[in-house]
C-alpha cells in the first residue's frame, strides 16, 4: 500500500534524458570530422621536398642555407604550447582563425617570391618558414584538445584517426597540383596558403556549434567503437585509393578525376556516423515510448521494490553507500603517487613544472627525438636524397609514398585500443616495436643506392614516423594527464626544431663537403652546387641508423618503468579494456 502514495512522477523522465543526449551525438560526430578535414589539409609541411629545390634556386641557397628554412618550419612548433595557452583564454574558433591566417601569410609571401612579383631577403623567407610552422602546430592543438574533450572514453580512438588524415596532405596537395600545372612546383605554396585558409572558414561553423561533452555510458561507448571501425575502414579504403592512383601516372585529366574521387572518399565519413546515431536514436525512442506505455507501471513497482531492497540489506550489513573520495584525498594520494621515481598510474595531471622533473618524460622526449624526429628530417631532404641519387623524376611519387605510408603508420596505431580486449600491452611497448624499422630503412638506404632501396627504406620510415607522430598524442594524455595534454605535448614536440636543426645540419654539411671534394660528386644547376652519387648522403645514413638505435633503446627504457602502471590501470578498470 505504500507504494501506491509514493509520488512516481520522477521515474519516466529518464528516457526523455536519454533522448537529448542521442539527440547530441552527431554534434560530436560532425566535430570530429570537422577535425578530418583539417588534418588533412593542414600537413602542409610534407610537400617541402616538393619545391625545396626551387626555393633553394630562386634565392642562390646552400644546401645548409636550405635545411634552415626546413629547420625555421620545425622551429615554428616550438611555439606550439601557445596555442594551448590560447584555448583557455579564447574560443577555439578564433584559435583556428589565428592559425589559417598565419599559414595564409607564410605560404603566400613564399609563393609571390617564386613568382618574381616581390623579392624578399633570406632573413624574411625563414620568418616566414617558421609562422608557417607555426600555423601548423596551432590547427594541431584546435583537433586533439577537441577530440580529447568529446571522446573521453575513445580518447585514443579518435586522435589515432584523425592525426592519420595529416598524414595523406602531402598526396592530396600533389593531386591537386597535377590537376592544375604538374610542371609548376610553386604551386605546393599557394596551395598551402589557400586550401588551410578555405577548410577553416568550411568548418567554422562545426566548431562553433559544438555542444558541450556529456558522460557516456558503457552501450553508448561500444556503440562509438563500432562506428569508429566503419570509419577507420574508410580511412583504409582512402589511402589505398591515393596510395595507388597516385603512384602512376596520368595527365591533368586524369588527375583532375582522380582529385574529384579523393574528396568523395573524404565525404564519406561525414555521412556515417550521422546514419548510425539516427539510426540509433529512432530505435531508442521507439523502444522508449513503447515500454513507457506497456511496462511503466511494472518498472515503477520494481525499482521501487530494489529500492527498499538495498536499504533493507544495508541496515543488516551495517554498510555505507560508497562515495567517492574528497578531491583533497585524491590530491594528497596523487602527490604521494607523484613524488615516488616511478609513474605508479595513468592519466594524473601534471604541470609544466613537474613534467620536466619526470625520468620519465625525457626517455619520452628522447624516444621522439631520435625517433619521430629523425624521419621527418628525412622527409625533408627527401628531394636532395632522391635528386643526388639520380632519380629526380620520383620526388613527387616519394613524397607521396613518405606520407602515404606514414598515413598508414599512424592508423596502425590505433591498433592496440582494437585488440586490448585480448592483448593488454603498454601503449610505449607498441611504440617501442614501432621504432624497430628506423634502423633497419637506414642501414638498407646506406648499403644500397638502388631504386627499389629507396622505395622501401623511404616506406619504413614514413610507416614508423606516422606511428610515432600519432601513438604520441595518447601517450601524452595516459601518461601526464589528459586536462594538460594541449600543453604538456607542445611542449614534448620541442624536440621537433631541436632534431631538425642538429640531423639537418649533419647531413648539410656532409652534403657539401662531399660535393666540394671533389669534381666527380659536383654538378651545377645554375649558381648552386648540386652533389651527386650515393657518397653524398653515406655518412648521413650511418649517423641517422646509429641515433635511431638510441631511441629505440630509451623507448624500450621507457616501457619497463611504465608497464607497471598499465598493468595496474587495465586491472582497475576492466571495462576499458572491452571496448567492443
Amino acid at each position: 500500500m505504500k507504494i501506491k502514495h509514493r509520488k512516481p512522477q520522477n521515474f519516466p523522465h529518464l528516457p526523455v534524458t536519454k533522448q537529448r543526449r542521442m539527440m547530441n551525438q552527431p554534434g560530436k560526430w560532425v566535430a570530429l570530422m570537422a577535425a578530418i578535414w583539417i588534418q588533412a589539409f593542414t600537413g602542409t609541411n610534407f610537400d617541402f621536398p616538393s619545391y625545396s629545390s626551387n626555393l633553394k634556386a630562386a634565392l642562390g641557397m646552400s644546401q645548409v642555407e636550405l635545411n634552415y628554412l626546413a629547420v625555421a618550419s620545425d622551429v615554428g612548433k616550438a611555439f606550439g604550447w601557445c596555442s594551448g595557452i590560447a584555448l583557455l583564454y579564447f574560443p577555439s574558433w578564433v584559435v583556428m582563425l589565428m592559425a589559417a591566417s598565419m599559414g595564409f601569410l607564410g605560404y603566400g609571401l613564399q609563393w609571390l617570391l617564386l613568382q618574381g612579383i616581390v623579392s624578399l631577403p633570406y632573413s624574411m623567407v625563414y620568418l616566414l618558414c617558421l609562422l608557417a610552422g607555426c600555423s601548423i602546430c596551432w590547427f594541431n592543438t584546435i583537433c586533439y584538445v577537441s577530440c580529447i574533450q568529446k571522446f573521453p572514453a575513445n580518447r585514443a580512438l579518435a586522435l589515432s584517426l584523425i592525426v592519420s588524415f595529416n598524414g595523406v596532405s602531402a598526396a592530396l596537395y600533389t593531386l591537386m597540383t597535377n590537376a592544375v600545372d604538374p610542371n609548376d612546383a610553386s604551386l605546393y605554396l599557394l596551395l598551402n596558403a589557400l586550401v588551410p585558409l578555405i577548410i577553416s572558414v568550411v568548418a567554422f561553423f562545426p566548431i562553433l556549434h559544438q555542444p558541450p561533452a556529456q558522460p557516456s555510458s558503457a552501450d553508448a561507448t561500444r556503440n562509438d567503437s563500432l562506428t569508429f571501425i566503419c570509419l577507420y575502414i574508410t580511412a583504409v579504403i582512402t589511402g589505398l585509393y591515393l596510395i595507388t592512383f597516385n603512384s602512376t601516372p596520368s595527365s591533368k585529366y586524369g588527375a583532375q578525376i582522380l582529385l574529384a574521387g579523393a574528396f568523395a572518399l573524404l565525404l564519406v565519413p561525414l555521412c556515417l556516423p550521422g546514419i548510425w546515431s539516427t539510426h540509433k536514436w529512432l530505435f531508442r525512442i521507439a523502444s522508449t515510448g513503447l515500454s513507457s506505455v506497456l511496462h511503466f507501471r511494472f518498472n515503477l513497482v520494481n525499482h521501487e521494490l530494489q529500492q527498499e531492497l538495498i536499504n533493507v540489506e544495508s541496515e543488516r550489513s551495517g554498510t555505507k553507500v560508497i562515495t567517492p573520495c574528497d578531491y583533497k584525498e585524491k590530491e594528497s594520494i596523487s602527490r604521494k603517487m607523484m613524488g615516488k621515481e616511478n609513474l605508479t598510474v595513468l592519466e594524473e595531471e601534471h604541470s609544466a613544472k613537474m613534467l620536466v622533473r619526470r625520468l620519465d618524460f625525457w626517455l619520452y622526449f628522447v624516444a621522439y627525438f631520435c625517433g619521430g624526429t629523425i624521419g621527418l628530417v628525412y622527409s625533408n631532404n627527401l628531394g636532395q636524397i632522391s635528386q643526388s641519387l639520380g632519380y629526380s623524376s620520383l620526388t613527387s611519387s616519394l613524397v607521396t609514398l613518405y606520407s602515404s605510408c606514414s598515413f598508414f603508420g599512424r592508423l596502425i596505431s590505433a591498433g592496440p585500443d582494437f585488440m586490448r580486449e585480448k592483448v593488454h600491452f603498454a601503449r610505449t611497448g607498441w611504440l617501442a616495436l614501432a621504432l624497430v624499422p628506423n634502423p633497419i630503412a637506414f642501414i638498407l638506404l646506406a648499403a644500397s643506392g638502388s631504386e627499389i632501396a629507396l622505395q622501401i627504406g623511404t616506406g619504413l620510415i614514413g610507416l614508423s614516423s606516422g606511428f610515432m607522430f600519432s601513438a604520441s598524442v595518447s601517450i601524452t594524455s595516459e601518461l601526464f594527464g589528459p586536462n594538460s595534454s594541449g600543453v604538456n605535448h607542445n611542449i614534448l614536440i620541442t624536440n621537433i626544431p631541436l632534431g631538425s636543426f642538429l640531423y639537418g645540419v649533419l647531413a648539410a654539411v656532409s652534403y657539401d663537403s662531399t660535393a666540394g671534394s671533389s669534381n666527380q660528386t659536383a654538378a651545377t644547376l645554375g649558381d648552386v652546387v648540386v652533389c651527386i652519387g650515393r657518397k653524398c648522403y653515406l655518412q648521413t645514413f650511418i649517423w641517422w641508423a646509429c641515433i635511431s638505435i638510441v631511441g629505440l633503446a630509451s623507448c624500450f627504457l621507457l616501457f619497463r618503468r611504465t608497464k607497471p602502471a598499465y598493468d595496474r590501470h587495465y586491472e582497475s578498470n576492466p571495462s576499458k579494456t572491452q571496448p567492443f
